[in-house]
C-alpha cells in the first residue's frame, strides 16, 4: 500500500480550481478520487477550508465538513449527495450545511482539501461544527492525505 491519497480529475494539486465549483458559480463540490485507504479505517472524513481567509475574515474559513464516509469510497462525484452513502455533513462558515465553494474576497486563495481515515464512525449529527468534529475525531486518526487548489475572485 502506498498510503492514503486524495486527488481530483478536475484540477491538479496546487493548480486552479475550475470556476464552476465556486460559491457564486455552480457551487458544487469538485469530483475527488480516494485511494490507499488503510484496512483499519472504519470511516473517512473530509475537511475543505481556506487558510488564506485569516486576514480578510479573521479565521480559517470552513467550506465543507463531511464525516462517516464509507471507507470503501474511491470516488466522490461532483455535486455529491453525501447522505446517499450515509455520510454526514457539518456546517460551513457560510452558515449552511454541506459544500460552500471558494469565494475569496480580496485575492487568489489556496484551498485545502484534507481527507482523514478514522478508526471509528463519529456520533455527530448534521450541521455539527468544526470544533465538534475535531473533538470527536481526536485520537481516532489512522491516516491523512491532502490536496490543494487555488481560486481567484
Amino acid at each position: 500500500m502506498t498510503g492514503l491519497e486524495l486527488a481530483s480529475p478536475a484540477f491538479d494539486d496546487g493548480e486552479p480550481i475550475p470556476r464552476e465549483y465556486g460559491y457564486t458559480e455552480r457551487n458544487v463540490n469538485p469530483p475527488l478520487r480516494v485511494s490507499g485507504v488503510p484496512d483499519e479505517a472504519a470511516s473517512l472524513a473530509l475537511v475543505v477550508d481556506d487558510p488564506d481567509a485569516v486576514e480578510p475574515a479573521g479565521k480559517v474559513w470552513d467550506h465543507w465538513l463531511v464525516w462517516n464516509v464509507p471507507p470503501e469510497t474511491t470516488e466522490i462525484p461532483a455535486d455529491w449527495d453525501a447522505g446517499s452513502v450515509g455520510a454526514v455533513e457539518g456546517q460551513n462558515d457560510y452558515g449552511e450545511t454541506g459544500y460552500g465553494g471558494p469565494n475569496p474576497p480580496d485575492r487568489e486563495h489556496t484551498y485545502e482539501f484534507r481527507l482523514y481515515a478514522l478508526d471509528t464512525s463519529l456520533d455527530l449529527g448534521t450541521g455539527a461544527s468544526r470544533d465538534a468534529f475535531e473533538d470527536a475525531a481526536t485520537g481516532h486518526l489512522v491516516a491523512s492525505a491532502s490536496l490543494s487548489g487555488t481560486y481567484a475572485p
